[in-house]
C-alpha cells in the first residue's frame, strides 16, 4: 500500500468541511485471488485469463467490492479513522479495474452533524484520469468528548 496520509483518528471535534484523505494502492492478482476466497465470488471473470477475454471486458477485473474496500480503509484508518461506524455507503462502478492498475481512493467530508457525530463523506476511486467507483458514505465519527 502506498499511503499518503497518516493512520490515526480525527475526532469529530476537529473534522472540517473539504477535509480528505487518500489511499494508493496497486491491485494484484494476489489481492483478487484473497478477495475470491475470503468473499466466494469466485466468477470467472476474475479469475479465468481465458474466459474473461471473451467477455465485454477483454480481459479479466478485480472485483468491484475489492476496490470499494479501499474507500474503507480511508474512512477506517485515516478520514474520520480509528473508531469511524459505518452507516452506510452508495457506491456506483464506473470502469473495471484491472490487475496491475494503480488504483486512488479518496474520502472527502461533505457535511457534518456535530450534535449527532454523523458525517456525510463524498467518495470515489480514480485509476489515473478515470473515476472507476464513486459514491456517498455516512459514518458515526468518534469523539474525544466520549471516546
Amino acid at each position: 500500500m502506498l499511503d499518503n496520509m497518516p493512520r490515526g483518528t480525527i475526532v469529530i471535534e476537529d473534522l472540517e468541511v473539504g477535509m480528505t484523505r487518500t489511499l494508493t494502492k496497486v491491485v494484484t492478482d494476489r489481492d483478487i485471488e484473497l478477495f475470491a476466497e475470503v468473499s466466494t465470488d469466485r466468477n470467472p471473470v476474475h479469475l479465468d485469463d481465458d474466459y474473461a477475454q471473451d467477455t465485454i471486458f477483454e480481459g479479466r477485473i478485480a472485483h468491484g467490492m475489492l476496490t470499494a474496500g479501499l474507500i474503507s480503509a480511508v474512512i477506517g484508518e485515516q478520514l474520520p479513522g480509528h473508531g469511524t461506524v459505518y452507516l452506510g455507503q452508495s457506491l456506483k462502478f464506473m470502469a473495471p479495474v484491472r490487475p496491475g492498475d494503480l488504483v486512488t481512493a479518496e474520502v472527502e467530508v461533505l457535511e457534518i452533524d456535530y450534535s449527532k457525530r454523523r458525517v456525510k463523506l463524498a467518495t470515489h476511486c480514480r485509476v489515473g484520469d478515470t473515476v472507476v467507483v464513486k459514491g456517498e458514505a455516512n459514518v458515526l465519527a468518534p469523539s474525544g468528548k466520549f471516546d
